[in-house]
């Protein structure tokens, strides 16, 4: 990711924006959250990441790693296309405002798009007709495998895949043909549903894009074992014969953990995705550029290396650390798609090694301002010692949020807050705030639950507990026009308003063009 101008945004994932249907989507609350960031002077919109959400609605644990998340559809968009009637969204059960109920939300919208489907199959949008074949055309190398995937959980009961029957799992040749012809409405469906959020997330991104905003996306460098990924391409993961891991990934023990962290997901055949020349990955990539400015690596660490656990392991604690493809891939990548408009997760165990892969490519690598307190003025997370090529944060989304964490900090650690800030804390998330933006970073970012100044009850993840996570929402009429003026005078004070980019540098100018969406078809 270079820059040659100081910027700053919002860290917010769709699925927190306000609306009546009980959880954020692609539709007017998202445009006018993009209006929001012009007023506040913000050019930067960071998400997670935005595939089909499985077990546990984590972002990081997908379906697919290209595929994108039928539940952020809007469907007052498939209303004003004729995909739905008015009534159609009458029957909402009851849904809270400030958090998402997955458990009711899923169902609901999970019908209603099944009806759009069987309502656009029986003709209802002849232009939309012609989209859907040259999508499913474009994107027949990873879309007719997901859509195949997730009919088959469909009739299995979400069972992960390496339960099915034995020819499904081994994906002979016949029974996946036999598959097709027997769930060719379910198929249909699923590529619908696709279809349609593709052209909905890229109508949202053209129209940021104009008005000088890019969006930041986000990939965890594992995928989810329960995924069409790894159902489609097992010799790229280590499995047995039965399509099981014999290797997971996780992080070794360290000062917070004595067990270290077991993350569970299949770990990558370095060696196999060299042969094949990452096409896979470039892939990919590739598809995540399709919708994105910007891409953050979520443990880009593991490029160097990963952390190696038995399959069988119940803990991290007995693992070893294997080499990752460091810069042979990131090479292969650059050339395939040119500079590398990525953002290095490099937190944790970062070695010299870590950080010169992370230089040699010119990747802005993460400092977040919660981990500054806990020691002396040489803590490479306080403001001052920030290089420029890199992005700081207040927090982030496994974070809690600044109010929250400083709440709970110890008396030493708020002590040094005050001290460092002059300030005594009561406004403790605009003190991390304007300690960020102010900082030598090029790129500041603030999770929307810091400029609301909340507490641990709006925290989006809190990493090892199962349940709970990725539910907050904020309600319309939440954002005031004084986060507006707060924000727009830090942004025009510390030198990442839109106006000081430079000389024929205009917002619409330096947010790029905006791409077409993934089938090519222009739609609103």
């Amino acid at each position: 990711m270079k820059t040659e101008q100081r910027n700053g945004g919002i860290l917010l994932h769709p699925t927190s924006l306000p609306g009546p249907y009980g959880i954020g989507d692609l539709g007017a609350e998202a445009r006018a959250f993009v209006d929001f960031l012009v007023r506040a002077g913000q050019t930067l919109w960071q998400v997670l990441p935005l595939g089909p959400t499985g077990y546990g609605d984590s972002p990081y644990q997908c379906f697919s790693a290209f595929a994108g998340n039928p539940l952020l559809i809007s469907l007052e968009t498939l209303v004003e296309d004729g995909l739905l009637e008015p009534e159609d969204l009458h029957d909402a059960p009851a849904l809270p405002d400030d958090r998402v109920d997955y458990g009711a939300v899923i169902p609901w919208r999970t019908a209603l798009l099944a009806r759009a489907a069987e309502r656009f199959f029986d003709g209802a949008d002849a232009d939309l007709g012609q989209d859907f074949d040259a999508f499913c055309a474009a994107q027949a190398p990873w879309l007719d495998d997901h859509a195949l995937f997730m009919a088959l959980k469909e009739q299995h009961a979400l069972a992960t895949w390496s339960t099915w029957p034995a020819e499904l799992v081994t994906r002979d040749p016949l029974a996946l043909e036999a598959a097709r012809a027997r769930l060719a409405n379910a198929v249909a469906k699923h590529k619908f549903c696709q279809l349609v959020y593709f052209q909905q997330w890229a109508a949202l991104r053209r129209y940021a894009n104009q008005r000088g905003v890019r969006i930041i996306g986000d990939i965890p460098i594992f995928v989810a074992y329960d995924s069409a990924d790894v159902w489609a391409n097992p010799e790229q993961f280590f499995l047995d014969e039965k399509g099981r891991p014999t290797v997971v990934a996780g992080v070794p023990p360290d000062y917070f953990s004595a067990t270290g962290q077991l993350w569970g997901n299949p770990l990558y055949r370095w060696d196999v995705m060299a042969e094949r020349g990452y096409d896979w990955w470039l892939a990919r990539l590739r598809m995540s550029f399709t919708q994105l400015d910007v891409l953050r690596i979520d443990h880009f660490i593991g490029f160097h290396r990963y952390w190696e656990i038995p399959a069988r392991a119940k803990t991290a604690a007995k693992g070893r650390y294997r080499p990752g493809p460091g810069a042979a891939f990131l090479s292969a990548a650059r050339e395939a798609l040119g500079d590398l408009s990525i953002i290095a997760e490099d937190l944790g165990a970062v070695t010299p090694e870590v950080e010169s892969l992370r230089d040699r490519f010119e990747l802005p690598g993460m400092k977040v301002l919660q981990f500054a307190f806990d020691g002396d003025a040489t803590n490479p997370f306080l403001p001052h010692n920030y290089p420029r090529r890199c992005v700081a944060y207040s927090g982030t989304h496994d974070n809690d949020t600044t109010a929250g964490w400083f709440a709970k900090a110890s008396p030493d650690e708020r002590a040094r807050v005050q001290r460092y800030f002059a300030r005594s804390g009561e406004d403790v998330a605009y003190d991390f705030i304007r300690g960020v933006m102010s900082s030598r970073a090029d790129t500041a970012i603030v999770p929307l639950q810091d400029v609301l100044s909340l507490g641990s009850e709006a925290r989006m993840n809190t990493p090892g507990i199962a349940g709970g996570n990725w539910q907050w929402r904020f309600r319309s009429g939440d954002l005031r026009d004084w986060h507006v003026g707060r924000l727009a005078e830090m942004a025009e004070l510390y030198g990442r308003a839109p106006a000081q980019r430079g000389p024929g540098s205009t917002p619409a100018a330096a947010a790029g063009t905006a791409a077409p969406d993934a089938s090519g078809a222009e739609r609103r």
